[in-house]
Order: structure tokens, then sequence, then C-alpha cells
């Protein structure tokens, strides 16, 4: 994740998460919901640049390729929440600019906006040689989002609670992935309240998340992917029939499995072929049924810490 600094800026990367397994066990009084879900993180990134100034705190954002109609540089921007609370949890001196350079596509189900607010965290702590524990970001993370905490970790991890109880896993075996992302956008807030119906009705198909961990902990990508498993598809797709369409694709063109991440729409596609993930990204591609497709694989960290 970190890339290069000096005394007065920092960049760093900020990968993008998949599920591999969502499961939804209960909902809390507060309203939060009760999760057992893997999380993987892959190599589709966007970039945070943190410079130190005078005073203040100010945001650019630079988008390549996404749409920008629903991102903002100012403080409803979690990125900048995020350096808010640094800056007042270690009374930081002087102030910060970020930039934001945005890849992952919005409100996709791949933790774009907590990952961007993860690498501010960290970034500061850098930046300004703070020295704070990764378990002390991870609960200040939690505090503005229930995905930053992984997003400040990485790699692939058990997720628990309602997603800040972390337990790291063996990763994903190695593998392409293929990400397409439809038009249609999609409330978290609305797909939850609609599984809370059909939990209560008791027509909620819950994944097999310790079968998930048995494969990745066997170094079988065949035996994990076959038990991939997402409750929140259960909502989504009725609603948006193209990500079943793509999923399919994928599958007709050779993925050992596919599935759509999170809340959705996005959907992640397996590979075990550079051959058969250039085909399925041609075919999704003239299908016009993915806005965005992506070619990526797991995130492997380097020089981070």
């Amino acid at each position: 994740m970190y890339e290069k600094s000096n005394k007065d800026n920092i960049s760093i990367k900020a990968p993008a998460k998949i599920n591999l397994g969502l499961d939804v066990t209960g909902r809390r009084e507060n309203g939060y919901h009760d999760v057992r879900m893997i999380m993987q993180s892959i190599d589709l990134c966007d970039n945070v640049e943190i410079r130190k100034t005078e005073s203040g705190l100010t945001m650019d954002l630079v988008t390549e390729g996404v749409d920008r109609a629903f991102l903002t540089a100012d403080k409803d921007n979690l990125c900048y929440k995020a350096a808010e609370a640094m800056m007042k949890k270690y009374a930081i001196e002087g102030g910060i600019h970020l930039k934001l350079i945005k890849r992952i596509p919005v409100a996709a189900g791949m933790a774009g906006g907590s990952t961007d607010a993860a690498a501010v965290i960290i970034g500061i702590n850098r930046l300004f040689s703070i020295g704070a524990s990764e378990q002390e970001l991870m609960d200040l993370g939690v505090t503005l989002g229930a995905d930053i905490p992984f997003c400040i970790m990485k790699g692939t991890a058990l997720s628990e609670g309602i997603g800040e109880i972390l337990t790291p896993v063996a990763p994903l075996p190695e593998c392409r992935i293929l990400i397409g992302k439809p038009e249609c956008g999609v409330s978290t807030k609305e797909v939850y309240e609609a599984l809370d119906a059909l939990m209560d009705e008791g027509k909620a198909h819950h994944p097999d998340i310790d079968a998930i961990l048995r494969g990745l902990q066997s170094g079988d990508l065949y035996e994990t992917a076959s038990c991939f498993g997402n409750i929140l598809q259960d909502v989504t797709v009725p609603k948006h029939p193209e990500i079943e369409k793509i999923k399919d694709i994928m599958k007709e063109h050779g993925a050992v499995n596919a599935m759509m991440s999170g809340s959705g729409p996005t959907v992640f596609g397996i590979f075990d072929d550079d051959n058969k993930l250039s085909e399925a990204l041609r075919a999704l591609k003239e299908s016009g049924l993915a806005k965005d497709v992506i070619e990526t694989k797991v995130y492997e960290e380097k020089n981070d810490r």
C-alpha cells in the first residue's frame, strides 16, 4: 500500500475488496447487522496523496474512468472525515491537503470509500510520525465505517460482528479476477431492509462460510470457489436481473465461479486461465450489460509498514 513519501507528503494505494462469502446472522437494536463474511483485497486501487500545509484541511478529486456524479471533495467525503478524525485525535499541528485519484467504481460493493478513508488514516499516521498501532487505527476507523478496519488491515480475513472483528485467513489461491459493474445503482440500506423481511419469513439462503474457509486453508481454488455465497443476492438480483446475466456470461466463458460482491451490483468472476478471462472480458463488453469491465488479481502488499 505504501508507495512513496518524504517529510512533507506521502502517496498511498487504496485497494478495493470483494466478498468471497457474505452471511448476515442477525440485526441489532441500533440497526446494524451481525455478519460473517470473508473479505479479499484486490489489485484495483485508488490512490490517496497527503501533503502537509500550514493550516486547515482541503481536498482535490481526480477521476480516472469513474463516474464523478456521486463524488464530492468536501466534508461529506469519507477521506475528509478520516483526516478530520485523525487531526482531532492526535492534535495534529498545521494543515493537510488530500488528493484522491479515484479508479474504483462508485457504489459498487467494493468498499471504495472505506479503502480511501483507510489510506488517509494510514498515511497521516506515517506522514506525521504518530506511531499509532494498526489496532489503534482500526479502532478509529470503525467509528467512521464498518469496512474501514479491514481496509486498514487488508489481505484476506474473516469478518464478524458488524465487520470490525477480523481474523486473518489464508489468501485466495493464485487466479485472475474479472470485475463487471452494471449501470444500476444499489442502496445498501434498502438491500438490508429487504433482507430483514426475507429473514423474518425464513426465506434467506445462508452461505456456508466455514466451507469457504476450509477451501482457503487447503489452498484449493476450485474447492474454495465452489462454496462462494452471498445472502444479499437473494434481494439484489431479483431487482436487477442484469447481475445474474453478467454472472452467466462469466461462467459460460470459463469462470471457475462468479458472484455478486457486497450488496452489489458488482459481479466478480474467478479465472484459472488468462485466455478464458480475455474471452469473458470481450463477451461482457459486447453484451453492454456492464458499464465497468476491469481485469485484476489478488492484491499483494509490498513495502507496507
